[in-house]
């Protein structure tokens, strides 16, 4: 069952008691300045916003929405810095993954499972353009979303430039790249990007990358789901680090 709130009045009370809104839904051309004002503060907020039709909006909530609809997220957002200082306090090597694009709730919640079983340090989603955490979510993640950090971030650049500065080496996860995963060192922290499986992770982001690797594919299908790239890559780094403790 989907988990939000209608009406100006308790869209309003749930930002200011601090709810995690993931977004919020708002009827086209909505007037009226408590409506407007509570939009402008939704935005304050940097909640993202969508403007979708008023038939799309009975259709999700059949009682007097007043062109309102916040969806609230089941889990508590945390800070990407604070939680990699508090990693590098306990004296644990960060292995973070940054998700671009990942749009898909199945294939968000299989990679939350894989990477909280790994023992993965946290996953970095931007506030758009990215999975909405739902029960769904929640349930494909076998709960494991309740017990790995999970980190929003305006912009996913901006991340990779704070973990270059906290010292963490960014690997982007491409089909592009001409070295395989396993010839990397992923002893160290670092960060690992992966991309939509239609988009792939953004040139930008790419160019921003301290290293470049590949899951090899020797099949005759072209690419490989999302979620098994990821459990992939976080495995072979948990992979190295055994053995470089093991040696």
């Amino acid at each position: 069952m989907e988990n939000f709130i209608f009406g100006l009045h308790p869209v309003n009370e749930a930002i200011k008691s601090g709810k995690e809104i993931d977004k919020v839904l708002v009827k086209k051309n909505l007037t009226g300045n408590i409506a407007l004002k509570l939009v402008s503060e939704i935005r304050q907020q940097g909640i993202t916003i969508q403007y979708v039709p008023q038939e799309k909006l009975d259709k999700i909530c059949k009682h007097n929405h007043q062109g309102i609809i916040a969806y609230v997220s089941p889990i508590k957002y945390q800070n990407l810095e604070e939680v990699i200082i508090k990693i590098q306090d306990e004296n644990k090597t960060p292995l973070i993954i940054i998700l671009d694009g990942v749009t898909d709730v199945r294939n968000f919640g299989a990679i939350a499972r894989s990477c909280e079983c790994a023992g993965a340090s946290a996953i970095v989603i931007p506030t758009s353009g990215s999975v909405r955490i739902s029960d769904e979510a929640i349930k494909t993640s076998a709960g494991a979303l309740y017990n790995i950090p999970i980190c929003k971030v305006e912009n996913l650049i901006d991340a990779v430039l704070l973990l270059n500065q906290m010292n963490i080496e960014v690997v982007a996860v491409t089909e592009k790249a001409e070295r395989l995963i396993y010839e990397l060192d992923l002893t160290t922290a670092c960060a690992l990007i992966l991309g939509a499986e239609d988009k792939g992770i953004s040139n930008s982001l790419i160019k921003r990358a301290d290293k470049k690797a590949k899951i090899p594919l020797y099949g005759k299908t072209s690419s490989l789901n999302v979620s098994v790239s990821a459990a992939l890559a976080v495995y072979e780094a948990i992979r190295q680090r055994m053995n470089s403790v093991e040696s």
